[in-house]
């Protein structure tokens, strides 16, 4: 999986013109891995995405104002399909099964729906289990919403 948040240059994908029109639609790498992060966020009981280092340089980037929607998605993007890794820090007391279970969904949909390809696959994986304390010192904007 080529991790589009990395320091390579992102491939282009093309996707056919559809009937009647001429031309080609190209969707950059980190588009679909925009798409896939937004998808992720909406499910309820992802608490973030994104491994600890990827997080704490989210919550800079959050603090400049700009956001990595992509943060903990890797994409690979090929002629018809596309393949996606998301990485995710879930709520707790939520079933791990069922979170990742409406991430792959949401996300497959959002594939499906916006950017107009197949899925050959949606890996999740539960990073961390956030556990909501009175004592609980991180920003309350670090939290996805």
């Amino acid at each position: 999986m080529a991790n589009v948040t990395g320091g390579t240059q992102p491939k282009a994908q093309v996707v056919p013109a559809s009937q009647g029109a001429a031309g080609k639609t190209t969707i950059e790498d980190a588009v679909v891995a925009k798409i896939a992060g937004i998808a992720a966020r909406e499910v309820d009981g992802v608490y973030a995405l994104g491994g600890g280092a990827a997080r704490m340089m989210g919550a800079i980037r959050d603090a400049l104002n700009t956001t990595d929607l992509a943060q903990g998605i890797s994409v690979e993007v090929g002629e018809t399909q596309v393949a996606v890794d998301v990485t995710i820090v879930a709520e707790y007391p939520v079933s791990l099964q069922k979170v990742a279970d409406q991430v792959r969904a949401a996300i497959h949909r959002a594939m499906v729906e916006l950017v107009g390809m197949d899925v050959a696959e949606v890996n999740v994986t539960v990073n961390d289990v956030h556990i909501p304390s009175e004592d609980d010192d991180e920003a309350p904007e670090a939290r996805v919403q």
